[in-house]
């Protein structure tokens, strides 16, 4: 009875994220991260030269780092049942004869057409890392300190040493931003309530679904 009434481990144990501030991500170990959230391209739909000079671009990206990123697509099923219930009930009140016909044949479509095939929701994330280890101002000394477990979780960074941490990471984002551009992808960091929302969203995959359904019967 002892061994089923014993609580496990919080979830936040198996998360790596201290804390979340002022738009960047503090890891456990004391390591700092940003995210941005990038555009894309479909090559299929353009000319031969076009692809080759995306190609190219592409790669002086990639070439242009001396620290890793993660390149992130997250890709999930949208449950479109919320969306079609809505059109069920848009149908229900719907007087003019010819836009009822039209929107039970959509509705059809629809149906039909998810039966044969998943909607998928495609985001794409770089993530930009900075660690203490990478510092510009600590001696060797102090960076192999900064690989050590912290004493405490809640006094990872000081204040100040955030704030150093900080503006040599958000060189590195810039850096990337520029260079994705030059790809032809727009990207900007998430700010700390779009990074909040994020993981929150990450963490809870059906609330996320039942939000772009919202969104998508408002707009």
């Amino acid at each position: 009875m002892k061994d089923k009434n014993k609580i496990g481990p919080a979830t936040q144990e198996f998360i790596a994220i201290d804390e979340i501030r002022e738009g960047i991500i503090i890891l456990k170990n004391g390591g700092l991260r940003a995210v941005l959230m990038c555009g894309s391209r479909n090559l299929e739909l353009e000319s031969m030269d076009s692809q080759n000079a995306v190609i190219s671009a592409y790669a002086d990206f990639v070439n242009s780092f001396d620290w890793p990123v993660q390149i992130i697509v997250h890709s999930r099923k949208l449950d479109i049942n919320p969306y079609l219930n809505m059109l069920e009930e848009r149908l229900k009140i719907q007087e003019n004869e010819l836009l009822k016909i039209q929107t039970s044949e959509y509705i059809d479509f629809i149906r039909n057409f998810t039966t044969l095939a998943d909607i998928m929701v495609k985001r794409f994330y770089v993530g930009v890392p900075f660690d203490p280890i990478e510092s510009k101002t600590e001696g060797p000394i102090e960076k192999i300190t900064s690989l050590l477990p912290k004493a405490s979780p809640k006094k990872i960074l000081s204040e100040e040493r955030f704030k150093e941490y900080r503006n040599q990471l958000l060189q590195r984002v810039e850096h990337t931003i520029l260079t994705l551009a030059h790809v032809g992808i727009k990207a900007s960091q998430l700010q700390t309530d779009e990074l909040v929302e994020l993981f929150y969203n990450l963490y809870n995959p059906e609330e996320l679904e039942k939000h772009d359904i919202a969104i998508a019967t408002t707009s």
